[in-house]
């Protein structure tokens, strides 16, 4: 039997949610002052006031979901620093850090790090090669699925595959709209995911239906929306409310949606998994 037949035979007849442990940063200094992906524009004002309710408003879905949601203090001068997801990748306690690509989100990688030490977690370590945390590298169970194309070097892959003791399936984003991995694909489950056939090359495609031939399709309107940037416990998937044919199959599939407005971080090109980073593994 193959990993992926293996993987289809498991699925869960019903939908099961585990409390999860969220790392988040309030976005008091959010802005769009560069552009660094295809969404940014700095002429287009943002609402830095809806920005914080509305980021408020999804602490608040996952707390009511029952999950547990840690902050980091947001830095002046780190506009980007709400995308918690991008500050490290997280597996039983032991902590991959970022190392960024553009000189303007540099500074986060350290602050992010630092978090962790004086957190508590003891297995950190400092990244050699450009990664941008959960924006590229996504946990689905046994397997780090690893983005690269705009933003993480192809090396960190291993790096990161090494330090997290996961298998490592590499994927490459293709469209500059879905420059990070999570703009294009979600974990649904340890076994299951969503994504956008159109973000990735014939290769990382056919990579995508071997260990997955029963993913959910998102088509082109939902995934411009980045309804694919979303968040799941394994029956409550929290997506942008834009994203209505993705909620209607992930309902079909026995997922429960859960829609919340970030309209202000689409400006950023972000959405609920941007700014939401997992600590797996390690109760605080």
């Amino acid at each position: 039997m193959t990993l992926a037949e293996n993987r289809l035979q498991q699925l869960p007849a019903e939908r099961v949610a585990t409390r999860r442990r969220y790392l988040m940063c309030e976005p008091r200094h959010f802005a769009v002052e560069y552009a660094i992906n295809a969404w940014m524009d700095p002429t287009v004002p943002v609402d830095r006031e809806l920005a914080v309710r509305q980021w408020r408003s999804l602490v608040d879905t996952y707390r009511r979901l029952g999950h547990t949601v840690e902050h980091i203090d947001p830095i002046d001068g780190l506009p980007d620093m709400v995308f918690a997801a991008n500050g490290a990748t997280v597996v039983n306690g032991r902590v991959y850090g970022a190392k960024f690509k553009y000189a303007e989100r540099v500074p986060e990688g350290p602050a992010y790090l630092d978090w962790f030490k004086d957190a508590g977690f003891t297995a950190t370590h400092e990244p050699a090669y450009v990664n941008e945390g959960e924006g590229d590298l996504l946990v689905a169970g046994e397997i780090l699925l690893a983005g690269t194309g705009f933003r993480t070097d192809p090396a960190a892959h291993a790096e990161a595959g090494e330090v997290l003791g996961l298998e490592v399936a590499t994927l490459r984003l293709i469209n500059p709209r879905f420059y990070h991995l999570d703009t294009a694909l979600c974990v649904l489950s340890e076994r299951d995911i969503a994504y956008f056939p159109g973000a990735f090359d014939a290769e990382s495609q056919a990579v995508l239906r071997e260990l997955f031939p029963d993913a959910v399709i998102a088509d082109a309107d939902d995934a411009s929306v980045l309804g694919l940037n979303a968040v799941s416990d394994g029956r409550h998937v929290v997506l942008p409310l834009e994203a209505t044919e993705l909620a209607k199959k992930l309902a079909a599939r026995g997922y429960q949606p859960v829609p919340v407005s970030l309209s202000e971080f689409r400006k950023a090109g972000g959405g609920p998994k941007c700014c939401t980073l997992e600590l797996r593994g390690m109760t605080l």
